[in-house]
């Protein structure tokens, strides 16, 4: 009997991540091609809602890095209290919303981790700058992609890769939480606080990468600017 019941464990857990698995896939993937924050409208927010001296996204080299993850403390704090909420309404339906609760998840933590990529000055206006992005999200989602790296200028087949690749790991790791999604009752508050962990858990993640990235990318910019050239008249004076 207990041999028959792992057996209808397995097949319930494989059914399940398959399911997992092709939600994250479809989510990141339309996040991909749709999701996408403005950088003008979030400079301004930057300006307006953080109160940050800055005109454009290099002027964030110039901001206290306290500051700065000040504010990426509020955006991934943001970013999960709406996961929460989503999280909360689509799982009343129990395991029937996981498809459009996971693809919706998947967009908002794509978003929480743009804005994080934009306030530490890294905009995604070119190929490469996308694949930076979701070099960041694989990141986030504890994803080794070293081997795939060769790739990267190649953005319509780096970024599918990436996208299974997190889906798939994801999926596994979630599987076993997800479980509770089958009580209808309680998989609500389950929702709620899953979503809001995993948007916030990705975002801490994310948060540490780009800020190594900002702070190299400033230490160079103040050794460039601390080279003092010496003139040729100065030379042999």
């Amino acid at each position: 009997m207990a041999s028959k019941l792992t057996m209808v464990e397995d097949i319930r857990k494989s059914w399940l991540r398959r399911r997992v698995e092709s939600a994250l896939r479809s989510g990141f993937q339309h996040a991909y091609e749709t999701v996408k924050v403005d950088p003008s409208k979030f400079l301004l927010q930057l300006r307006v809602a953080h109160g940050l001296p800055i005109t454009t996204f290099n002027g964030l080299y110039s901001v206290e890095m306290r500051v700065l993850d000040d504010v990426a403390q509020e955006v991934i704090r943001s970013g999960a209290k709406v996961a929460m909420v989503e999280g909360a309404g689509f799982g009343l339906g129990g395991l029937m919303t996981i498809v459009p609760d996971l693809s919706i998840l998947a967009g908002l933590t794509m978003r929480t981790i743009q804005k994080l990529s934009l306030l530490y000055g890294f905009e995604y206006n070119t190929e490469e700058e996308t694949a930076e992005l979701w070099i960041a999200a694989a990141s986030a989602a504890g994803v080794d992609i070293s081997r795939d790296l060769l790739e990267k200028q190649f953005v319509k087949r780096f970024v599918p890769r990436v996208i299974q690749r997190i889906a798939v790991k994801t999926s596994q790791e979630m599987v076993e939480k997800w479980a509770g999604r089958l009580i209808p009752v309680a998989s609500s508050v389950i929702g709620a606080g899953l979503n809001y962990y995993f948007v916030r858990a990705w975002g801490e993640r994310a948060s540490s990468h780009f800020r190594q990235r900002h702070i190299e990318a400033r230490n160079r910019m103040n050794s460039a600017s601390q080279t003092i050239p010496i003139s040729i008249d100065a030379t042999f004076s």
